[in-house]
């Protein structure tokens, strides 16, 4: 094989599918900032109206949970609680 046959392999990857990848991964990060910075901007407005965002970033948190998920960690809080005193 000569080396103008593989002149798109190195190290028998296809460097134009490598180049696609990294380019696709470049733009789904900068997307991802936009989502993060849309995202702040949600919690600013939400704080400027009253609401406490650590406790609405803790709903959010639980409500991407599975209901067993959510009901054993109540449960173990709440035994814990007890277990200091707390309950």
């Amino acid at each position: 094989m000569s080396d103008a046959g593989n002149s798109n392999q190195i190290g028998g990857v296809a460097a134009d599918a490598l180049r696609q990848f990294i380019e696709r991964i470049e733009r789904l990060e900068e997307e991802k900032k936009a989502l993060q910075a849309d995202i702040k901007d949600v919690y600013s407005q939400c704080k400027s109206q009253g609401f406490d965002t650590k406790i609405v970033r803790k709903l959010i948190s639980l409500r991407r949970m599975e209901d067993h998920e959510r009901e054993e960690i109540d449960q173990l809080l709440e035994l814990y609680k007890a277990a200091i005193g707390m309950a």
